[in-house]
């Protein structure tokens, strides 16, 4: 095994950079005439078309807390985190069919406009400046720490600072350009992620079976995974009992069974794939049909993301318990990058290409959002209310360069903790305690014309205070009886309850507490959005789409229930 990169690994790499730079750079060049428009810089002028929107929604979304996070839980869990992207796969139907129609009809552009239209301009700055310090103090800083450690890793690990600087020159150098940049960079940085994650699989599965004895093969490799760990390949984890071990526990702890499907995982999906402006707004500035058409699109690539983030964990879990892998650096989290050992010069290269395509398009995509964000909803409000359109365009630059600044900083010393708890488990313990609130807040200003400002906003705050008091102080204080029976020892002396679980019993309860306040107010918003059966009707090709992925789902389950 080589743990480091060769003269080809690098000339790989700088390929790929100096192609995905130069065809940005076309890029700008075709819009250069529109380059002081606000909405051709924000929204890519609505010129979108639906494999740019469907790559570019892949592209940010699959980042190094996917390649490492989620491979470490391959390792660790198996098979069960995939439903993560394929539930994933089922929130984009929903998401395309039934959000980004009232988002689209409204010519809603951002987030925060959705609250203000919707509810009051109270809940919109209360929620723009909470989603641009989660933005940039949670997704930016975890995005390029977990990515600069991975590639650092296989690059000697003397170059942690260098890399960290370099990732945020790239995406930089992309973000500048603006949304319709991003998004056709995009394309090819998603081709790269799929192609690079794809042969790392490949290799995997390969390498497993030379050391078994089966040819390197990756079809008789993949039966290995299959003979060697069959606790790896069932999408359910089974609910502890008196006689289950500690890591048993964990692993449910981890992914509570069928109870995540109950809730928390559909709550997860549908808030980051519906509400959730680093990812709407590739969409938003498109015709419903292409929207819809790009939206679907990404749900079926999404149904490919296990084979190129899972797969690769499980198969160094095989590798390590049989002693072929001998160093697990960083425990379950090095599991991707071990793998990556067994590569040859120069695929080696590709993989980290792939990576860092990963790591730069979510960067791009990120910063891109928190320009728009500030931009409009923010600075154009309430600091400079006749800003230009080339004044708007100026903002929204020197507020993607700040908030790269930021992240760097405060990623530097690793100032957040991020390297203690994980990249993955970090932007979940984050983001998750304001989802559920977020998500009902949303849902219900959607879809039942009732809702008020006042409902919306103690939900935000109770849904967040929920999630706090079901994750902290639940388990303390009831100890293994907490709801039910639902806490389990965490191994370090005290009770903990599954992660997926809190999320449903915050969501249940904050959307009860919304209804009872609303209930309290006039029978009818007359902020509430005008629904009709028109904007929900699907045309043939769309529902084609939709099928097959449904059906490629259900195929899955049940192969792997």
């Amino acid at each position: 095994m080589n743990q480091h990169l060769a003269f080809a690994d690098y000339a790989v790499f700088i390929i790929y950079f100096i192609v995905v730079s130069t065809y940005g750079y076309t890029v700008y060049r075709k819009r250069e005439k529109n380059e002081h428009d606000a909405k051709a810089y924000f929204l890519a002028e609505g010129t979108l078309t639906w494999w740019a929107i469907g790559a570019s929604l892949i592209a940010s979304n699959i980042s190094a807390e996917q390649f490492i996070g989620m491979s470490g839980e391959g390792f660790f869990l198996g098979i069960a985190v995939a439903a993560y992207e394929w539930i994933a796969a089922i929130a984009l139907i929903i998401v395309a069919v039934w959000f980004i129609p009232v988002y689209l009809k409204n010519k809603i552009y951002t987030m925060p406009q959705f609250l203000k239209t919707r509810y009051n301009e109270s809940t919109a700055l209360i929620m723009a400046v909470f989603w641009l310090f989660l933005y940039v103090f949670v997704n930016l800083t975890s995005i390029l720490y977990l990515g600069a450690v991975a590639i650092n890793g296989l690059a000697g690990g003397e170059y942690l600072h260098i890399i960290m600087i370099g990732l945020a020159l790239f995406a930089l150098l992309i973000s500048l350009g603006g949304m319709k940049v991003v998004a056709y960079t995009d394309v090819i940085q998603v081709a790269v992620l799929i192609i690079g994650g794809l042969v790392t699989s490949y290799i995997a599965l390969t390498t497993v079976g030379r050391y078994f004895g089966v040819g390197e093969n990756a079809i008789e490799g993949f039966k290995v995974l299959m003979r060697e760990a069959p606790e790896h390949f069932k999408m359910i984890i089974p609910r502890p009992t008196a006689t289950s071990t500690q890591l048993e526990i964990n692993k449910y702890l981890t992914f509570p069974g069928v109870m995540s499907y109950l809730a928390g995982i559909w709550i997860i999906n549908l808030n980051y794939w519906g509400c959730n402006q680093y990812i709407t707004q590739r969409a938003l500035g498109a015709d419903l049909q292409t929207a819809r058409t790009g939206i679907l699109f990404a749900g079926i690539l999404k149904l490919l993301m296990p084979l190129i983030v899972m797969l690769p964990g499980i198969a160094a879990f095989v590798l390590y318990e049989n002693g072929h892998l001998p160093q697990l650096v960083g425990g379950k989290d090095g599991a991707y990058s071990a793998v990556l050992t067994f590569l040859p010069t120069g695929l080696k290269g590709l993989s980290v290409a792939a990576l860092t395509a990963a790591i730069v398009a979510s960067l791009a995509g990120k910063v891109n959002s928190i320009s728009t964000i500030y931009t409009l909803d923010v600075h154009k409000k309430y600091i400079q209310k006749d800003a230009t359109d080339r004044g708007q365009v100026n903002i929204g630059r020197i507020a993607v360069f700040g908030a790269m600044l930021l992240a760097v900083i405060f990623t530097w010393n690793d100032l957040l903790g991020i390297g203690g708890v994980g990249g993955f488990t970090y932007i979940q313990k984050y983001t998750g305690f304001i989802s559920p609130g977020v998500f009902a807040m949303f849902f219900l200003g959607m879809f039942w014309k009732r809702t008020t400002g006042t409902a919306a906003i103690v939900g935000v705050i109770a849904g967040f205070l929920l999630s706090v008091l079901f994750n902290e102080f639940a388990p303390a204080l009831f100890g293994n009886e907490t709801l039910l029976y639902t806490a389990y020892s965490n191994g370090n002396g005290g009770f903990e309850i599954p992660f997926h679980i809190c999320m449903g019993l915050s969501f249940a309860f904050t959307m009860l507490l919304m209804i009872a306040i609303s209930f309290a107010g006039p029978k009818v918003n007359p902020k509430a959005f005008e629904l009709d059966t028109e904007m929900f009707k699907l045309k043939p090709q769309t529902t084609v789409l939709i099928v097959i992925t449904l059906l490629t789902i259900f195929a899955l389950y049940a192969k792997f229930w």
